[in-house]
């Protein structure tokens, strides 16, 4: 509260309280609350310097200092009466004495308006807040587009309202206080993103390989958590008799059996981009095209089986030298695989404090059903029709039309027998169509034909097709003593998972 200066009664009040002008004759000069002014500076001009030496020489005529206000100062350095200017960094004093006079007689004062504090500090405000917001929506780079273009319009809105009307609009503190939001904003996002990527890498580093924990750090969004619906394709191993073998060994010898199993299954599976869901017991259960899309799944699965039955004979070689090393008899490690294609939920299953990154679905129980197939089949890998389809570089070969284990509606099932050089081998064309005929004749009931056919097939199959004909000549002899109804179509039912 500040009394006005010609004595009157009333008093003010206000924001801005303090000093507001000063008035000089009939000169207002508005000052801030300290009653400093601002100058407007501007360059020397040293032809309106008239130097003393030529005062006292008689130099300097009347007609050059008559009408005008003479300010008297010094130049000197050692007078230590020079300033430093935004334009200068060296000036005389009595410069800026000159250039204060100049601005009051013309009335071009600098003002800092009462509104421009909070001007600038809403302009901070809302700037930053969408800095923010572009930060975490956008990415660095949308928002420094959005700080770049508010510092620019800051400094721009300053310098015209400087130009126009001699209003002094701050640049400097929202372009340092946006600058430090933006900062601020992308370390932290940084920090989360990393935090994130870390969090993937050690959620997935021991189910898939690093070339995928890398693509899917990068690109964490990838992973929806809670559960999604994808076309995929799975793959369940087992080992036969596995019960006999483990009770031959004690619990060290198990589990260094199943590590050494398990450990070149595994670098396959995640050499072929697949994703180890679990192990269980002597069981494993891989899956492809989840988290990262893998278009080619049903072929990566397919891949990644055919390497672990070639897997098994070096590792039933290493087995056997062991085993008769150390004095044992040994029996060869069998591995039955199963693997279909279809749309599964995946995703982050369990309970709110424990969770697994896994696959759950009809599909799903398929694969398992094939692979529990693969020993009444005597077959090292058995693949679903889905799976067959879409991978048609690999040599498939259809085993039978079957109701697997809580199922209704039948499927045609096929062993995975090679790639695509057996595929288009001509022995395999041969058997490819021998079978198709044998199959077409067991269906049609016709059991004479199918009898001598499957010997035909075995001939051109060799013996890793034994079992299989073996279990068809079965079953014709079977149904030759109780013949199914006439609308059979060949369909046989699993009598065990």
């Amino acid at each position: 509260m500040v009394k006005l200066l010609r004595g009157e009664r009333r008093s003010a009040f206000g924001e801005k309280t303090g000093i507001v002008k000063v008035r000089v004759g009939d000169f207002e000069v508005p000052t801030e609350a300290n009653g400093q002014m601002w100058i407007r500076f501007s360059p020397q001009t040293r032809d309106r310097y008239l130097p003393a030496w030529k005062v006292l020489n008689g130099e300097i005529g009347a007609d050059q200092i008559e009408g005008r206000i003479l300010l008297i100062g010094t130049s000197a350095a050692g007078l230590l009466d020079l300033r430093a200017t935004p334009l200068e960094a060296s000036v005389p004093g009595v410069e800026l004495h000159a250039q204060a006079v100049e601005q009051i007689i013309r009335g071009a004062f600098l003002l800092r308006p009462d509104f421009a504090k909070p001007a600038e500090l809403l302009y901070i405000l809302v700037l930053g807040l969408l800095i923010a917001v572009l930060i975490y929506r956008a990415g660095a780079l949308g928002s420094a587009v959005l700080g770049a273009v508010a510092v620019a319009f800051v400094i721009g809105l300053s310098w015209y309202a400087f130009a126009a009307w001699g209003w002094l609009v701050d640049p400097v503190y929202p372009t340092l206080a946006l600058s430090a939001i933006y900062l601020a904003g992308t370390s932290f996002v940084f920090l989360r993103t990393e935090r994130e990527r870390n969090r993937v890498r050690n959620a997935f580093s021991h189910y898939m390989a690093p070339a995928l924990v890398e693509r899917l750090a990068a690109e964490p969004d990838r992973l929806k958590l809670g559960g999604e619906t994808r076309d995929m394709t799975l793959l369940f191993s087992d080992v036969r008799g596995f019960t006999s073998i483990s009770e031959g060994l004690d619990a060290q010898e198990l589990t260094r059996f199943l590590n050494s199993l398990f450990t070149p299954l595994s670098n396959i599976i995640l050499d072929e981009k697949g994703t180890i869901d679990k192990f269980m017991g002597d069981a494993l259960m891989a899956f492809w095209n989840a988290p990262l899309d893998e278009p080619n799944h049903p072929s990566l699965a397919c891949r990644a089986a055919l390497r672990m039955v070639e897997a098994m004979k070096t590792l039933n070689e290493q087995w056997r030298e062991e085993a008769l090393a150390g004095g044992r008899d040994y029996k060869e490690v069998k591995l039955g695989i199963g693997l279909n294609t279809g749309s599964c939920c995946v995703g982050n299953l369990g309970s709110e404090t424990r969770f697994d990154y896994s696959v759950i679905g009809d599909n799903v129980n398929i694969a398992s059903r094939l692979e529990g197939q693969s020993k009444t089949y005597d077959m090292m890998a058995i693949a679903g029709e889905e799976t067959a389809s879409r991978a048609p570089d690999f040599a498939f070969l259809e085993l039978d039309l079957l109701k697997v284990k809580g199922k209704k509606a039948a499927t045609r099932i096929f062993a995975l027998l090679g790639d695509a050089d057996l595929k288009q081998s001509q022995s395999f064309i041969d058997l490819t169509a021998k079978h198709q005929d044998f199959l077409a004749r067991y269906r049609a009931q016709d059991w004479d034909a199918a009898d001598a056919l499957s010997v035909d097939c075995e001939d051109l199959g060799g013996a890793r097709l034994h079992g299989l004909y073996a279990l068809y000549r079965e079953r014709i002899a079977t149904l030759r003593v109780t013949p199914p109804p006439d609308n059979w179509d060949g369909t046989a039912e699993a009598l065990s998972k």
